[in-house]
């Protein structure tokens, strides 16, 4: 009689998903308290446009480093380290007192939030079957969206009842807490963590990817860059974040302006799409396992991604054509939705061809991603007071998607990167 398998492990798929919960909460505070700090602070839309893309730069800068970190030292004093630090300055957010307190604070918090998504993968290098990494992926990164989601109509609510400066100190002691529990809780590889079986042990080992049986060495950065699938991985992963960023920044603003709606009311709009991404998380993570399953491991990654940038393609242009709030955000809904289509089998890629130095290699992935957010605080502002219109932005979106697209018909997962000193 064959014997089941216990699933402890799933502790770990639900303490992700936790975790990317507080991380885009305390991340999407400031689009929903946005109108409140311009007018206590004194900025403009443009001086926000780089408050919301200090934050972008420093999250990008120190991907590479916060996968690093894990990769040498250990995902759990790595991870405990970022959340106790990204809580600090989530606190700090609200101490701001003028445009340049903020941005540097904005700056040292996304540097602070850089190393959590890495980490999480190389974490899920150790503890994440092969067969099951699609749907874990899917899980984490709808963890992400629908902390976003919940908290905006949440966060606007809060402001009025608490006003902004508040917010920030909450969620910062929430943090704290929260990186207390990981460190209790969590440990780098289920050989290591007395909760579970043996037999769930040997489950796991048996079906994860192996680590490179040689020498530990460490893998350059140049010879990352060499890869052709890292580049392409890269290229893809900003059409994903320039789009989905401007979710987490300017939507609310955006429709909250352009349709004359109060806060509470934008704030349920401004979280439909992002309830779609969570969906589109699902959807994914199910469909790059069940593809896998059929021995297709390329295509497996392939089709959910090239499926999500055609959807991101439709769903931008078509907002375009709505004259009603509820028209336009249903429009980049199905846009989001197919963005976040594409999370689950770009991170498996990195986990596919990056191995036991994927912190490293999907930290790179998300640091591209992540001066496509730069750009995206910025170029939102900038071209609407070039052009006078908001149309732009949303071609230049369009556009992006279409180059993604090119670019997953030519990434293999197959072919990890290789290295010998």
């Amino acid at each position: 009689m064959i014997k089941k398998v216990p699933s402890r492990r799933y502790g770990f798929f639900a303490g992700s998903f936790l975790i990317t919960l507080l991380l885009y909460i305390d991340r999407v505070c400031i689009s929903s308290a946005k109108d409140s700090i311009s007018a206590d602070l004194n900025l403009t839309d443009i001086q926000m446009g780089w408050v919301l893309s200090a934050f972008a730069l420093g999250y990008a800068l120190f991907q590479v480093p916060g996968g690093a970190l894990g990769d040498k030292y250990g995902v759990r004093k790595v991870m405990t380290s970022i959340m106790v630090l990204w809580s600090i300055f989530t606190a700090f957010t609200g101490v701001a007192w003028n445009y340049i307190s903020m941005l540097f604070f904005r700056f040292v918090f996304g540097g602070a939030e850089a190393g959590a998504f890495p980490n999480i993968s190389r974490a899920a290098f150790s503890w994440v079957p092969l067969k099951e990494r699609g749907i874990f992926q899917g899980i984490n990164f709808s963890g992400s969206r629908l902390g976003a989601a919940f908290a905006l109509p949440l966060v606007a609510y809060l402001i009025d009842a608490w006003g902004w400066k508040s917010i920030f100190y909450f969620f910062g002691i929430v943090g704290i807490i929260c990186a207390g529990l990981f460190y209790v809780l969590f440990r780098n590889k289920p050989e290591e963590h007395s909760g579970i079986s043996q037999l769930e042990k040997d489950y796991i080992i048996d079906n994860r990817q192996k680590e490179t049986k040689t020498k530990k060495l460490e893998l350059p950065i140049n010879v990352i860059l060499k890869s052709k699938n890292v580049i392409l991985a890269m290229i893809q992963y900003i059409g994903s974040n320039f789009i989905f960023f401007f979710m987490l920044t300017w939507l609310f603003p955006y429709i909250k302006d352009k349709y004359s709606l109060n806060l509470v009311t934008t704030g349920f709009y401004a979280m439909m799409p992002l309830l779609a991404g969570a969906i589109g998380n699902w959807v994914s993570g199910y469909t790059v396992d069940t593809i896998y399953k059929t021995g297709k491991w390329k295509l497996s990654r392939q089709v959910p991604a090239i499926v999500g940038f055609v959807l991101v393609v439709v769903g931008i242009l078509s907002s375009l054509f709505m004259d009603t709030a509820l028209g336009a955000v249903l429009c980049l809904s199905v846009a989001i939705f197919g963005a976040d289509m594409t999370l689950s089998p770009s991170w498996s890629f990195c986990m596919d061809i990056g191995k036991e130095h994927s912190g490293k290699v999907s930290g790179m992935m998300n640091m591209a991603g992540n001066l496509g957010a730069f750009s995206t605080a910025l170029a939102f502002p900038y071209l609407v007071e070039w052009t006078g219109s908001t149309q732009p932005f949303f071609y230049v979106a369009a556009f992006l998607g279409i180059i993604a697209i090119v670019c997953w018909l030519f990434m293999d997962s197959s072919k990890e990167i290789k290295y010998d000193k």
